[in-house]
């Protein structure tokens, strides 16, 4: 199974275009500091593949790895499918770029698929310059891409988006995909909302080769103590990295060769390859991840 890392920031970017927090102004002095937003591609081949979420600029990140560029026709793309995590902006606004046509399959978990089609109708938006199947996941059920490729929905949490409005309860609104490659026995999961470190999470991590891990806040208070915002890390469905029930110690801990932080608040000091965040992540044996980033297991 081959992975390619795309981008790693959370919503807005890195840096944001309305933000002059410490990250961001260093962002713009050293441009190649810079990041789009959270997503990968994978493939169990090298020749069909998936990406998981459809970023703002999914179409910048293609044009980036020469892996996903279309051809040998005109319009033949070797992207096959799109695995949505949630319904948020920053993982599902890529989809108006899939206007022009190439016939490809998005899944989802029922809640956000319905609100796909009621609060953000992208679906019916599409309907009428897109060739897109639209396909329903059941977490816990394994779904085979191709003949080697399996992926399986686990949920992570059941924060909906603001703009759902009044969602209705559901623990499928936020999901983490566990992909495994039926050939070399290859396991990687994604997972880049993650409000708790519970028992089912740890079952899912437990025995991976690569963990790509929601890294969004240092701590729960970062936003407030960099006055960006009010808001917590927690209150915004993220657990935060550091402290004593940071994840980092939980993912340090595990057995995967691999261990990939994404979905990087511009707020966050580890995207500071100087800061003393970084050398605690790399001490630990844990990667913060980049556009370019590529696995193979």
């Amino acid at each position: 199974m081959f992975v390619h890392c795309l981008g790693v920031a959370a919503g807005g970017g890195y840096p944001q275009w309305n933000c002059a927090c410490d990250g961001c102004r260093k962002a713009r002095a050293k441009p190649e500091a810079a990041t789009t937003h959270a997503g990968i591609a994978v493939s169990g081949t090298g020749e069909r593949w998936f990406l998981l979420n459809a970023t703002p600029e999914f179409h910048h990140q293609i044009a980036a790895d020469p892996a996903l560029h279309p051809g040998p026709g005109t319009r033949e793309t070797p992207v096959a499918g799109v695995l949505l995590t949630d319904a948020e902006f920053d993982h599902t606004i890529g989809l108006l770029v899939l206007r022009e046509g190439s016939a490809l399959t998005v899944y989802g978990t029922s809640p956000v698929l319905d609100a796909l089609t009621s609060s953000f109708p992208v679906r019916d938006l599409l309907s009428d310059y897109a060739d897109l199947s639209w396909s329903r996941l059941e977490p816990g059920r394994p779904l085979d891409l191709d003949d080697r490729l399996r992926v399986t929905a686990f949920p992570t949490g059941s924060k909906a988006p603001r703009y759902v409005g009044r969602p209705r309860d559901s623990a499928e609104w936020e999901v983490g995909f566990r992909l495994e490659d039926r050939v070399t026995g290859g396991t990687v999961v994604y997972a880049p909302t993650l409000p708790r470190w519970d028992a089912a999470f740890a079952a899912q991590v437990a025995s991976a080769d690569c963990v790509f891990l929601d890294g969004t806040f240092w701590t729960d208070d970062e936003m407030s103590g960099q006055g960006a915002g009010n808001r917590t890390g927690r209150s915004m469905g993220h657990l935060p990295v550091g402290g004593a029930d940071g994840s980092a110690r939980a993912l340090a801990a595990l057995p995967a060769a691999r261990k990939i932080y994404t979905h990087i608040n511009n707020t966050n000091p580890m995207l500071d390859e100087e800061s003393p965040q970084r050398r605690r992540l790399t001490d630990l044996g844990i990667e913060v991840g980049r556009a370019g980033l590529e696995v193979e297991v």
